[in-house]
């Protein structure tokens, strides 16, 4: 199996949940990075080690977790990025927006699978369709499904006058955060609030 093979498989879990289980490379052993402020006990990392699992790589078998990149903070961004390079890894995963600036900053051939607000807005994709690069990854609050978000959001509660949204002002941009507001007025005068 490819490097390539190895990040399409964590890259289309990553998006698309359980895929297929890839053909391993008899004897290969898989270097996986992480820069995240996960703690290594969260369930969100548990399920996606069970799904890697699923699909094959074994931690402790043929998958070697760097150690250094789980519960990482602000402070020590840019040395834990640097260290987890060094280990040469076969793919890193990183997230939100500030650890994923950290280790594109070093690198351009380690595919990252990345987890941000919005990868387009964030400069670290060209686009969903085609990132281009050695990024690809996940938009959580991608401004193009905000508006089916509201519509959703409506549809359950229908009584509801009032809608908040809380974001991250460091990572959040701000016209994402205005396009969510005239989103939400327009919808709210279609729905007669």
């Amino acid at each position: 199996m490819r490097r390539r093979d190895f990040v399409k498989g964590i890259a289309g879990w990553t998006i698309a949940g359980p895929v297929a289980a890839l053909a391993q490379e008899p004897g290969r052993t898989y270097h996986l990075g992480f820069l995240v402020p996960t703690p290594r006990k969260s369930p969100a990392l548990a399920a996606f080690l069970d799904e890697l699992r699923l699909n094959g790589f074994v931690e402790g078998d043929n998958l070697i977790i760097i150690p250094g990149g789980l519960e990482v903070t602000g402070d020590r961004l840019a040395e834990q990025a640097a260290a987890l390079i060094k280990n040469a890894p076969d793919v890193i995963v990183a997230g939100p927006e500030l650890p994923l600036q950290a280790v594109q900053a070093l690198t351009h051939t380690v595919p990252l699978v990345g987890m941000t607000e919005d990868m387009v807005a964030a400069g670290f994709v060209k686009t969903l369709a085609h990132p281009g690069g050695n990024i690809t990854g996940i938009s959580l609050l991608s401004p193009e499904l905000d508006g089916k978000r509201q519509d959703i959001l409506i549809e359950i509660v229908p009584a509801a006058r009032h809608i908040a949204a809380i974001a991250d002002g460091r990572i959040t941009p701000t016209f994402h955060s205005e396009a969510l507001q005239q989103g939400a007025r327009s919808r709210c005068r279609a729905f007669n609030f």
